[in-house]
């Protein structure tokens, strides 16, 4: 027990499962149980729990190549003050019922269920997140939505956070929603001592969205749009008006935008933003160019529409993310 015996001991039951990650296991466990003495924090208790087992000895694989060793199974979760799911089956395979249930009884009684990176599916099966929002792993956000439409999916920040049940964004991002449960319960003096500790900042600022891959556009079979994209794609530092596009691609403008609709998945404007936005995070990560001139080659006209559309659609500013991405200090 720590010198601060005003707190209740919290327990901390981590899920692990044949063919884990060895990071995402370590992510919880290193942020709840680093160290705490020397802070104004409770005594956290982690335990590693198997999904595979009700109780008794059990041995985990990973998918580094070697195993763990846990006492603990799934009955260990009716006495946990916090459940962490740190990832899930890169396959999607779904939870057992008596995982699920267990989840369930552990809510149901005012355990926080956290669901971190693909954890967030295993949360959604459970139904715990029905009619509510949530998030996951960007690679994996349109297969989410497709199997839960009754869960509102947000790819662009880091975490989510409905008190009783939280979600967070893809692997690093899992730190931060830990950090975060921290900073919410205890204070945020709490949340950086441990971010010391762990040499991470204690709040990142964005979201996930900039670390988004935004994809190439996608050729089309008709001619006329395919040719159409390409002119598009390598003119994104000019100005393109809807009936110069329509008529270059030999269509009325209603035409034209519902085939790129159909195409694209997206309208024309917003796909001209994604892949401005798309080209100018490559030449902040690549080079040093003053932010109005990387702003004026990308087609936003000049830096103050670039530093607009880069933090509501990014969650951060140009400046930042070169930082983030270089490791210097931007030029302009």
């Amino acid at each position: 027990m720590n010198k601060h015996s005003s707190f209740t001991p919290v327990t901390v039951a981590v899920i692990a499962f044949d063919g884990i990650s060895p990071f995402h296991l370590s992510v919880p466990c290193l942020v709840f149980g680093e160290g705490h003495r020397d802070s104004n924090l409770p005594e956290f208790k982690v335990i590693v729990c198997s999904a595979n087992v009700s109780s008794g000895k059990q041995t985990i694989r990973t998918n580094a190549g070697f195993s763990i060793n846990t006492r603990f199974g799934l009955s260990a979760l009716a006495r946990a003050d916090m459940i962490v799911i740190p990832s899930w089956h890169s396959d999607l395979q779904a939870p057992t019922e008596a995982l699920k249930n267990a989840l369930r009884k552990a809510h149901l009684r005012g355990a926080r269920i956290v669901g971190l990176c693909l954890g967030a599916f295993v949360l959604a099966e459970t139904g715990l997140l029905n009619q509510r929002s949530a998030t996951t792993h960007w690679a994996l956000a349109q297969e989410f939505s497709q199997r839960f439409p009754d869960i509102h999916l947000d790819p662009n920040v880091l975490y989510v956070d409905h008190g009783d049940v939280i979600t967070s964004a893809g692997t690093a991002a899992g730190i931060d929603c830990c950090l975060h449960l921290l900073r919410s319960q205890y204070g945020a003096d709490a949340a950086t001592h441990v971010a010391r500790r762990l040499v991470v900042a204690p709040h990142r600022k964005g979201g996930q969205a900039q670390y988004i891959e935004q994809p190439l556009p996608i050729l089309a079979s008709d001619d006329r749009l395919s040719g159409v994209l390409e002119w598009m794609f390598t003119h994104l530092g000019e100005a393109q008006n809807l009936d110069q596009l329509a008529q270059k691609a030999l269509m009325s403008r209603r035409s034209f935008t519902r085939h790129f609709q159909k195409l694209t998945g997206t309208s024309v404007g917003q796909w001209l933003l994604n892949q401005r936005l798309s080209l100018a995070q490559r030449q902040l990560e690549s080079g040093n160019r003053s932010i109005e001139d990387i702003a004026l080659d990308c087609g936003f006209g000049s830096a103050l529409l670039l530093r607009r559309y880069f933090t509501r659609e990014l969650r951060t500013s140009p400046s930042a993310y070169r930082r983030e991405f270089q490791g210097s200090p931007s030029s302009a």
